[in-house]
């Protein structure tokens, strides 16, 4: 397959900062990782972003409380294919192809505090944990992108799996505007679940929570919008608004008050 002729290093660049900018929001960036945005090596340099996320998002997932949050960001590509950096972990990028990303990746699981919410009281922390995974984007056209990655580790007994598939649409509106649209959806297994959305009996007890214990499936499912002002050819600002519906066992959840919820971000980045 050759790569589309409009599929420029450029237009690629744009296509990953905006399909990143506008998924990273549901439950206070618990999205973080459910795509790789690459960008720096596209045009053949080392190339990386940083700057800073102002979050307004929710306690936890399934939570009818308010978080907001202010947080960092720093992401670097070199061109051997190697990345680091906060929204897309450490990893290396077997792609050569312009239309094709693939690779593997290490990231983290935040866990979640049970001091976060009074809902979560007796329910215990889930701790940080390592995640191995991998992952596959797909750019159909100048426009259009399919993103998708596994991940593996997270939840109390580290066995926690998700998979995380996503399909966007990002346009130019004038020279400085571009503008995304995309819709994503998470699966995850049992052990994920169970962590993040079940209740055991030794939970129930000291919660007062009824009893959960949910298979795995479909998580839930995401649609995001975002527009995008480049002040500079380094210099841009981004504003993207993303809803997230909880599904299933994780929608049936004691812990869950209000299963579809929006999150709104604003972020100013540099790129170098």
């Amino acid at each position: 397959m050759t790569v589309p002729s409009k599929l420029s290093s450029q237009a690629l660049k744009a296509l990953a900062v905006v399909a990143g900018l506008a998924s990273a929001a549901p439950a206070a960036w618990a999205q973080a990782f459910d795509a790789v945005r690459l960008f720096g090596a596209t045009s053949g340099i080392d190339g990386g972003t940083a700057g800073v996320a102002f979050i307004a998002g929710t306690q936890y997932a399934g939570s009818n409380e308010r978080r907001n949050l202010i947080l960092p960001l720093l992401d670097y590509q070199w061109t051997n294919g190697w990345f680091a950096g906060t929204s897309n972990g450490v990893g290396y990028e077997f792609g050569k192809r312009l239309d094709m990303q693939y690779g593997l990746r290490l990231t983290f699981d935040r866990g979640r505090d049970a001091d976060r919410s009074s809902v979560l009281r007796g329910m215990g922390d889930i701790d940080i944990k390592p995640e191995a995974g991998a992952f596959f984007n797909y750019f159909v056209s100048p426009q259009v992108f399919l993103t998708s990655s596994l991940r593996l580790g997270a939840g109390n007994n580290g066995r926690g799996m998700v998979v995380d598939l996503g399909v966007g649409y990002a346009s130019q509106l004038a020279p400085q505007w571009r503008m995304a649209v995309g819709a994503a959806a998470t699966l995850a297994n049992a052990d994920y679940m169970q962590s993040y959305f079940g209740v055991t009996p030794a939970q129930a007890a000291a919660s007062g929570h009824a009893l959960h214990t949910p298979g795995s499936g479909l998580r839930d499912v995401r649609a995001s919008l975002s527009l995008n002002y480049f002040l500079t050819r380094q210099v841009t600002f981004t504003t993207a608004l993303s809803v997230s519906a909880l599904q299933g066992g994780a929608k049936d959840s004691p812990l869950t008050r209000k299963a579809t919820s929006p999150t709104g971000v604003f972020v100013i980045g540099y790129g170098f």
